[in-house]
């Protein structure tokens, strides 16, 4: 590439589809993203862009957008706020009249009232003059899905309007009431009954025995629907579908259906699940696709047995129904997988009837909704104000369901990333499709809806992963480098507003992931809208680079003492993720130097949780922490129940502690920067501090569950 020679008329161009033309670095620096990132990122957005665009194709394009605007009828789609009325423009054939009105969900009707507006007319290339109305709706429309209408002599148009609540009642409760609740790996906790992985019966188990102990909600990873035969993804932030659900957590044995089963199909079934349930009392890797594989056999086997049953198929078919459209595309989507896998966990027969495997595997998500909404049953039943939270992963495989079938509102030759920081220093590059802003838009946000829907229903709140991702995401060109990566603006006020509007109808909370680079009227606007940001001890300092004092902590935050991207605290406290982070040699510095460098800022948060009271009554009450390496600590349980005591008592509405630390487990679930080969992240199953495997039975037993569980308490503040 030989340099564009006008930057400005292609910064212009850019900045006219939402990208921004520079960002703010980590290291503070202003960085402006070269000519050529800008161009890939318009052709991946369908734009015909040579390599040197001269200045007359930039002056066409600019031209194309503006006038694409200016001959609109209607926005792709209008989104207010409750009680405040909402401005918008429309566009008739100039001189002609213009009168717009709003039909409500609940099927009655609204004006819309016109303003002033002397924008100048705009004549199209074809010569059409058009002019533009001012109108805007009354500030006193209910919270809801609604349609805007025009009409004019020549026209008859109609958009989205949706309106969004000012602020999610959901979360003000928990602010008015703190709760303390418990994170865990579902897929890691595993009981005797389960086939070597955590399921949903098991989910309504580990949520009543942290009931049992005082806590007000158990929170997940993402149960995202995989790949629908293995070889799967054992991550559960790269999903093929982030709407539907991974058929891997369905308990077998809990399917209604189960108890029709003939005796010779029983013992089968039984001899397969006694290979797996071994597994439960080993501390190895999850062997996903081994069990994925024996438990689909197993539920093709139900879903036979199913079919002959008239009140379940009715039941079915209703599911399925309101499902819709959405849930048969996925369906088709992963029987077509299936029907061209040749491995051995392909459903049996799968290329003898095309639709009787859709019907399979739209089968399993009914099944594995029933076993969700039965296990956050579960969980409001033993006493949890909250019960079940999930986490929603940030995006999706680019080779999966929601890559296909809503190719539509993605961007398949852009991928989402981070740009370099101090941790990664060639930036990241996700894979991830994103979302195409103006796409979904036009779609008035229902693919959006959809699956925010289906991770809210049977859930008492909900973790957004990168909640940043709603106003801006790092787009960088496919196989590119993420240093050629620029941000992409979202409409914030749509995407989040959507967020808390379906937040709110499913009576949940919400708390984004707001850790990372962001600009700081970002946290200002989802403090506005009651969404509940994220606060972890090991990040958290105030100037000079000072442990933050516990009452300095926000109000509108879940609270943690660390992240499943860190080790359990045990670990932390003896730099385990610095032992595997240099044995992997992802990093310069030799192993002394890293501990050396962790053990300064551990040793200060040490010292001011002490000063502070927290581990008052304990030998440690009185230790000099400030000349201790990592891994030279007395009593590390004594060190971990004195931290959530510390978290325990700030003002956060929510604070929650990860049942690895009840349990005394040290092993990484995640090590970012690295892949399978490396080491086995998501693959960890829960064990103690010796590795013992630690099953949910076990729970009640342990007694360092029951100590951590008491320091979470939020009385103790």
């Amino acid at each position: 590439m030989r340099g564009v020679t006008n930057v400005a008329l292609l910064h212009a161009l850019a900045e006219s589809y939402g990208f921004g033309t520079s960002y703010r670095a980590s290291n503070g620096l202003v960085t402006e993203p070269p000519a050529e990132s800008f161009i890939k990122l318009l052709r991946a957005l369908g734009l015909s862009l040579n390599d040197d665009p001269s200045d007359e194709e930039l002056q066409f394009h600019l031209d194309a957008r503006k006038e694409f605007w200016a001959t609109r009828p209607m926005p792709p789609c209008v989104v207010a706020t409750e009680d405040a009325e909402k401005h918008f423009n429309v566009h008739v054939h100039d001189g002609h009249f213009a009168h717009c009105w709003i039909r409500l969900e609940d099927g009655s009707s609204r004006d819309a009232y016109q303003d002033e507006n002397w924008a100048p007319p705009f004549t199209a290339a074809d010569g059409t003059v058009w002019g533009e109305a001012t109108f805007h709706v009354p500030g006193d429309l209910p919270a809801g899905y609604h349609e805007l209408h025009l009409e004019s002599d020549n026209l008859d148009e109609v958009c989205p309007l949706i309106v969004v609540p000012a602020s999610l009642s959901t979360n003000a409760e928990v602010v008015q009431d703190p709760v303390w609740g418990v994170m865990a790996q579902l897929y890691s906790v595993r009981s005797l009954d389960s086939w070597g992985i955590g399921d949903f019966n098991d989910l309504g188990a580990i949520a009543e025995a942290v009931a049992a102990e005082g806590a007000d909600y158990l929170l997940i990873n993402p149960v995202h629907a995989a790949e629908p035969v293995p070889p799967i993804e054992d991550s559960p932030y790269l999903p093929t579908s982030r709407r539907f659900v991974n058929p891997i957590y369905i308990a077998v044995e809990q399917v209604p259906e189960y108890g029709l089963l003939d005796e010779g199909d029983r013992e089968d079934v039984e001899k397969l699940a006694a290979e797996f349930k071994a597994m439960n009392h080993t501390a190895d890797p999850l062997e996903r696709d081994r069990i994925f594989a024996a438990k689909l056999a197993a539920l093709r086997t139900l879903f036979f047995v199913a079919a002959a049953d008239e009140a379940r198929t009715q039941d079915f078919e209703l599911f399925c129904e309101v499902e819709g459209e959405g849930l048969r595309q996925f369906a088709e989507w992963c029987a077509a997988q299936a029907s061209e896998s040749e491995h051995h966990g392909a459903p049996k027969h799968a290329g003898e009837d095309p639709q009787e495997l859709v019907q399979f595997y739209m089968w399993l998500q009914f099944i594995a909704d029933e076993q969700r909404r039965v296990a956050q049953e579960r969980a409001l039943a033993a006493g949890m104000r909250l019960g079940i939270m999930t986490d929603l992963a940030v995006g999706i495989h680019p080779g999966g369901a929601d890559a296909a079938t809503l190719h539509e509102v993605l961007v398949p030759d852009a991928s989402v990333g981070a740009p370099p920081d101090q941790y990664s220093q060639q930036g990241q590059d996700w894979s991830q499709p994103p979302w195409n802003p103006q796409q979904l838009a036009e779609a008035g946000y229902g693919p959006w809806r959809d699956l925010l829907r289906t991770v809210l229903r049977h859930s008492g709140g909900i973790r957004v992963d990168h909640v940043l991702g709603l106003f801006r995401l790092f787009w960088l060109p496919r196989m590119d480098t993420p240093l050629h990566g620029a941000y992409m603006n979202y409409d914030f006020e749509a995407m989040v507003g959507v967020l808390v509007l379906e937040a709110q109808r499913a009576g949940a909370v919400v708390v984004g992931e707001d850790l990372g680079t962001f600009e700081p009227w970002v946290q200002d606007e989802l403090r506005d809208k009651g969404i509940l940001g994220t606060s972890v001890l090991w990040f958290e300092s105030v100037p000079p680079e000072a442990p933050r004092p516990s009452q300095q902590y926000r109000n509108l935050a879940l609270t943690a003492v660390g992240t499943h991207d860190l080790p359990p605290t045990a670990g932390y406290l003896e730099g385990a993720h610095n032992a595997l982070r240099h044995k992997l040699g992802l990093v310069k510095e030799s192993l002394d130097e890293l501990n050396a460098t962790d053990a300064v800022w551990i040793s200060q948060v040490l010292a001011a949780a002490q000063a502070e009271g927290a581990f008052d009554n304990s030998p440690l009450a009185d230790v000099d922490f400030l000349d201790r390496d990592l891994g030279e600590y007395d009593d590390v349980e004594a060190l971990v129940e004195g931290l959530t005591r510390f978290i325990a008592s700030t003002p956060s509405a929510m604070t929650c502690t990860n049942l690895v630390d009840m349990v005394g487990d040290t092993r990484i679930q995640n090590q970012p920067g690295t892949n399978h080969e490396m080491y086995s992240n998501w693959c960890i199953p829960l064990c103690d501090a010796s590795g013992t495997p630690v099953l949910i039975e076990d729970l009640p037993d342990v007694a360092l569950f029951t100590r951590i569980a008491k320091a979470s308490a939020r009385s103790e503040r």
